[in-house]
């Protein structure tokens, strides 16, 4: 993986509203992500990919990372659950404990069936095209 060099000196540049706005019509024909990168290319000659960025793509990236995190939050109450479930000693405790998880398995599933219900969805939207 290259190490990236720490960008530590700024040009401040003045743009009319039609410059600015010509700046922003290029940059969005690009592949890059931050207008920084383009002009960075533009002004220093380097090569850069220019072609149309999938901005639907972008949009559903988004919306996988919310998953991912959904999810990471799902597995770990799960695992804060069991965890509970194993330093239980007493009889009267695990029945406490039981009526407990059953509530967060509720929730638990009701987020894994929303989460299943969003990339059937999306797989739906993804084969039409």
């Amino acid at each position: 993986m290259k190490k990236s060099e720490t960008k530590s000196k700024w040009l401040h540049l003045r743009l009319s509203e039609v410059e600015y706005k010509q700046l922003h019509t290029e940059f969005s024909r690009t592949t890059d992500r931050k207008i920084s990168s383009y002009a960075r290319k533009i002004l220093l000659g380097k090569p850069m990919i220019a072609g149309y960025r999938n901005h639907t793509a972008d949009a559903l990236m988004i919306e996988f990372s919310k998953l991912i995190k959904d999810l990471n939050g799902v597995a770990n109450n799960f695992n804060q659950a069991v965890h509970v479930l194993h330093t239980l000693k007493q009889p009267a405790q695990f029945g406490k404990w039981l009526v407990t998880y059953q509530s967060e398995q509720k929730n638990m599933l009701e987020d894994i069936r929303a989460i299943r219900e969003f990339i059937h969805k999306t797989a739906a939207v993804w084969l039409q095209s």
